[in-house]
C-alpha cells in the first residue's frame, strides 16, 4: 500500500493571502525571515488578514537561511508561550522548514532533534496548532510537502526531517510574493524545482499519481525558467505553479542523491568561508546523477520519457540521456550557475577557483559520503551506490570529469 498526502486546502493565484481572512482561531504565530517579506508589505498583510479574522497574532521574526537546530528551539520556546492554535509560516523555504519543526517541538516539547529527524517517525500532530505555510520563492514547495531541511552547525550537516505529519494543512501560492526574488534566487530556486520534479520521476517510490505531476512540473520549468532568469513577469508567476507541482510530486514520490549530496555538501565547507547554496548544489549535480543512474535500465528508460516530454530528440535511450544531461547543463549556463564544485565562488557563481579548496575537498570526501549515503534521499534513488561509488560521484562534481561507472 503506498500513499499520497498534499495539503488539505491550497490557495493559488494573485490575491491568494486573502484566504486568511477565513481562518478560524484565537492565536495566531507568523514565522518569517530576514525582511523581505516586510519590505514587500506582505508580513503585514499577513498580520491583518489574522487579525481580521479575530486572532491574536504574534511575530517570529529573524529565521536564518539555513536554519539552525537553535533557532528552532528558541521558536518552539516562543509557542509555548504564545500558545497559537495556528502557525503561519511565510518566506522561502528556510523559514516555512524552521516553523514545521518549531510545530513538532511545541506539540511535543519533549522532542529532540534527534528524535524529529527518525524517517516517517512523528507523532501525531495537530494537537495543538494547524499549519499554515506562504511561499515567496520559487523552489523548495515545502508548502506542499512532508519534508523540513535542519542544519545541525555542530556537525556542519544538514538533516532532512521526512513524516507526512508536517504537510501543512493550508499552502498559499500567491505568485505576488515571488516577484520580490533577486535573480540569484530565482535561478537557484528554479534548479532546486527541476531536480525535485526529474528525481520524483525516476525515484523507485513514483506512481500513477505523482508522474503527471513531475513530468507537467518539468515541461512548465523549461518553457519558462530561464524567462523567470530574464525578469518576465508571467513566467515567474508561472514558475510558482511549477515549483509546487513539483513539490507534490516528490513530497510523495521522495527524492534521490542529488539531494542526499546537496544536503551533506551544503554546510560542511561553511568554515572555508561559505555555504553551497542548496538550489546551486542540486543543479550542479543533477547531470552527474543523471548519467550515474542511467546505467539502471529502469531509470535510463524514465529519463528517455522526460527526455520525450521536453522534446529533445534521440533515436534511442542512450541518445535522449545524453541531450537531457546536455540539456540541463546549459540551463546551468543560462543561469549562470557552474557546473563543478571547483568552480564554485561568492553567492554561488561561476570563479576560476572556488572557495573549496582540492586538498579541503579531498579531506573531507570520505565523510562526506558516507553521510550522504546515509541519508533519507538516499533509500529511492534508483541505483544504490557504494561507498566507493558515490566518492567517485563527489570527484566528478568536484573536477566536472565523465561519469563512467
Amino acid at each position: 500500500m503506498s500513499r499520497f498526502t498534499l495539503p488539505r486546502d491550497v490557495y493559488h493565484g494573485k490575491g491568494a493571502l486573502e484566504a486568511l481572512k477565513t481562518f478560524e482561531g484565537k492565536r495566531a504565530i507568523i514565522c518569517t525571515g530576514g525582511g523581505s517579506m516586510k519590505r514587500g508589505g506582505f508580513l503585514q498583510k499577513v498580520e491583518a488578514y489574522l487579525k481580521e479574522a479575530g486572532m491574536e497574532v504574534e511575530l517570529f521574526e529573524g529565521i536564518e537561511s539555513d536554519p539552525s537546530v537553535e533557532t528552532v528551539m528558541k521558536g518552539a520556546e516562543a509557542m509555548q508561550k504564545f500558545q497559537p492554535d495556528w502557525i503561519v509560516a511565510i518566506g522561502g523555504g528556510s523559514p516555512i522548514d524552521a516553523a514545521k519543526a518549531m510545530w513538532i517541538k511545541y506539540e511535543y516539547p519533549e522532542t529532540t532533534f534527534e528524535d524529529m529527524c527518525k524517517v516517517f517517525g512523528l507523532p501525531k500532530l495537530r494537537t495543538k496548532a494547524k499549519f499554515c505555510a506562504i511561499s515567496s520563492t520559487s523552489g523548495t514547495a515545502t508548502e506542499v510537502t512532508a519534508f523540513s531541511i535542519i542544519t545541525d552547525y555542530q556537525k556542519g550537516i544538514k538533516f532532512p526531517i521526512a513524516d507526512f505529519e508536517i504537510t501543512p494543512d493550508v499552502a498559499i501560492v500567491d505568485p505576488e510574493l515571488a516577484h520580490t526574488m533577486p535573480k540569484k534566487l530565482v535561478a537557484h530556486t528554479g534548479m532546486d524545482a527541476m531536480t525535485h520534479a526529474v528525481e520524483a520521476y525516476v525515484s523507485t517510490a513514483n506512481c500513477d499519481y505523482t508522474d503527471p505531476l513531475a513530468i507537467h512540473a518539468i515541461e512548465m520549468i523549461m518553457d519558462n525558467l530561464v524567462k523567470s532568469y530574464n525578469e518576465d513577469m508571467d513566467a515567474i508567476d508561472a514558475m510558482h505553479n511549477a515549483q509546487c507541482l513539483a513539490g507534490m510530486a516528490f513530497s510523495n514520490a521522495l527524492l534521490g542523491i542529488v539531494h542526499s549530496m546537496a544536503h551533506k555538501t551544503g554546510a560542511v565547507f561553511a568554515d572555508q568561508g561559505a555555504h553551497i547554496i542548496h538550489g546551486a548544489a542540486n543543479a550542479m549535480y543533477l547531470p552527474k546523477v543523471v548519467a550515474f543512474n542511467a546505467k539502471d535500465p529502469t531509470a535510463k528508460k524514465r529519463y528517455g520519457v522526460i527526455a520525450d516530454y521536453m522534446h529533445l530528440g534521440g533515436s534511442n535511450d542512450d541518445e535522449k540521456v545524453k541531450l537531457l544531461i546536455e540539456y540541463l547543463r546549459k540551463m546551468n549556463d543560462d543561469l549562470n550557475i557552474p557546473h563543478s564544485i571547483n568552480h564554485y565562488g561568492a553567492d554561488g557563481l561561476p570563479a576560476e577557483q572556488g572557495f573549496v579548496s582540492e586538498e579541503v575537498f579531498l579531506e573531507r570526501l570520505h565523510d562526506i559520503a558516507a553521510n550522504a549515503i546515509l541519508d533519507a534521499c538516499t533509500g529511492s534513488n534508483p541505483r544504490q551506490p557504494s561507498q566507493e561509488e558515490m566518492e567517485k560521484l563527489l570527484k566528478c562534481c568536484y573536477y566536472d570529469t565523465e561519469v563512467d561507472f
